[in-house]
This record gives structure tokens, C-alpha cells and sequence, in this order.
């Protein structure tokens, strides 16, 4: 979509119904996800500065997290309160912290440009891998600013270039050489609309945030076997799957099997397949 064209509104209710959509996917594969997505949650809550106590707000939370993770670093005396824009994936968070017993996690579902909570409110806010999907960024971030206590840190996670996490770019590269697809114009929002982490430290100075800095965060992802990696993308993968769902079913089988193929580059001897993934950490202080 051009920018002369762009929609935010359409683009918001397209993502929203995109997103509800994997929710499933996410619930079945959040333990594999997670094995190896932990450690950024846990950057997150340090770079945040969270502790016993507090009130944090996790935007864009997914299926929870780091919401889940801030919520044990509160304890019982502390709230964290998560939004989202997708009902189902809200759904699964909800019953993922049910089953883990957390009275201290709420969850709101919310537009993360328009939040609505009394001001200043929150000693922290986190968001992993939720800001580069935000069509005003620097608006949301502003919102953001004036949620936070004085002296309150926001500490957010985005994802690197796309050659350095090829766990999402491989299988979106693959898709667009099968389909013959060109690449985004600039300026689209996805995965890696803020690989140039630039943008988003002049998008915080521009909120009014300080102290802001950045770090590299490598991760590695981990599936049985190629196979299973497709699946993986089949069921979580709302823009790939979106793109496939276009042609006729004989056509996205090829397409899924190229995708196959191209994950075995990274298969070990037994068949396990491993995919660096580089994310990046960025906190600053109100």
C-alpha cells in the first residue's frame, strides 16, 4: 500500500482480524516460541528497571509477553496491566495466566495509539516486538511518556535486519521469490520497519524521552525438523499466510515446500533446525 493510499484505520482492522486469526497458532507453538524468546522478556523487565511493587503496562502483548514476566517481578504487591488490539490473542493471555495462577495481570483490549488510563500512572512500560507495527509511532510514544511516573523507564524490543533474523525473513523472502512478489516500498510497517533502530531512538527523543540507548540481543529458534518449521509459519505467520492463501491450492503447497527446502540449510545432523534471530533492546527514561 502506497503512502499516498495508506489507510490507517483499514490497516488497524486489517491487523486486528490478522492477528485473532493465528491466535490459535500462537497458544500451540507459544512453548517453543518462548523457549527461546525468554531471554528478551527478561532484557526487557532488567532494562525497565522493574521491581516488587510497582504498576507496569505492557502494549501490545500478544498472547503476554513480557506481561507475564513483569508479573512475577511485581509480585503480589505490584499490577501489570496489558493490552492489545486482537481479541483472540487477549483470550489465549488471559487463560495462559489463569493456568499460571497470576491475580497481579489484567488485560485491556486496546488500540496502542489510544490508550485511555489516568496519567501519570505506570512506573514502566514494555513492549516486545509490537512497536513496528504502530502507524503513529511517534504519537503512541508520546502517550506513552505522559502514562509514566516521572523518572519512569520504557524499555521496548524490535527486530533486527532481516538478514539477521532469518527465523521471520527466510520464510518471507522465500514466499516473495515464489510469487514473484517486489519487495515493500520503504516506509511499510512490519516486522523490520524498525530494523534502522535510528528511527526509533529519534521517535523517543521526539516523545520527549532521555537516556535512551540500545542493544543487540541474539537469539536463537529451534524446531524439530524443517517440516515442522513451515508449520510453524503456517500457523503463526499472518502476512506469509495471507500472501499464500492469494493463489490456488496446488500453487501454496509448492510454496509451503519451498519454504521446507530452504529451512534445511539450517538443520543439524539429527534433523533440528536453528535460526538466529537478532533483536533489539532499546530502553529510555521519562
Amino acid at each position: 500500500m502506497s503512502a499516498q493510499s495508506f489507510d490507517p484505520v483499514q490497516y488497524k482492522a486489517s491487523q486486528k482480524e490478522s492477528w485473532s486469526n493465528v491466535a490459535a497458532g500462537w497458544k500451540k507453538w507459544w512453548p517453543t516460541m518462548e523457549r527461546s524468546a525468554r531471554p528478551a522478556s527478561d532484557l526487557l523487565v532488567e532494562l525497565a528497571d522493574i521491581r516488587a511493587g510497582q504498576t507496569v503496562l505492557d502494549v501490545a502483548t500478544g498472547i503476554g509477553e513480557p506481561a507475564v514476566t513483569a508479573a512475577h517481578k511485581v509480585g503480589p504487591t505490584g499490577t501489570v496491566i496489558a493490552t492489545d488490539q486482537a481479541t483472540l490473542m487477549l483470550a489465549v493471555a488471559r487463560e495462559r495466566a489463569a493456568a499460571l495462577g497470576l491475580t497481579n495481570l489484567e488485560f485491556h483490549e486496546m488500540d496502542a495509539e489510544a490508550l485511555d488510563f489516568p496519567e501519570p500512572r505506570f512506573d514502566a512500560v514494555l513492549s516486545r516486538w509490537g512497536l513496528m507495527f504502530l502507524p503513529n509511532l511517534t504519537g503512541a510514544l508520546a502517550n506513552l511518556h505522559r502514562l509514566l511516573k516521572p523518572g519512569g523507564r520504557l524499555a521496548a524490543a524490535v527486530w533486527g535486519p532481516p538478514a539477521n533474523v532469518p527465523f521471520i525473513g527466510l520464510a518471507i523472502d522465500t514466499v516473495r521469490q515464489q510469487l514473484q512478489s517486489p519487495p515493500p516500498p520503504p516506509g511499510t510497517l512490519g516486522p523490520f520497519s524498525l530494523a534502522d533502530v535510528t528511527i526509533l531512538e529519534r521517535a523517543l527523543a521526539q516523545a520527549g524521552f532521555s537516556d535512551i540507548r540500545s542493544e543487540p540481543l541474539s537469539l536463537t529458534f529451534e524446531w524439530a525438523s524443517a517440516e515442522d518449521y513451515t508449520r510453524f509459519q503456517q500457523d503463526i505467520a499472518a502476512p506469509i499466510v495471507a500472501l499464500v492463501a492469494k493463489e490456488p491450492a496446488a500453487r501454496q503447497a509448492e510454496v509451503w515446500r519451498a519454504i521446507t527446502e530452504a529451512a534445511r540449510q539450517y538443520a543439524g545432523a539429527d534433523g533440528t533446525v536453528r535460526m538466529p534471530g537478532e533483536a533489539i533492546c532499546v530502553a529510555a527514561r521519562r
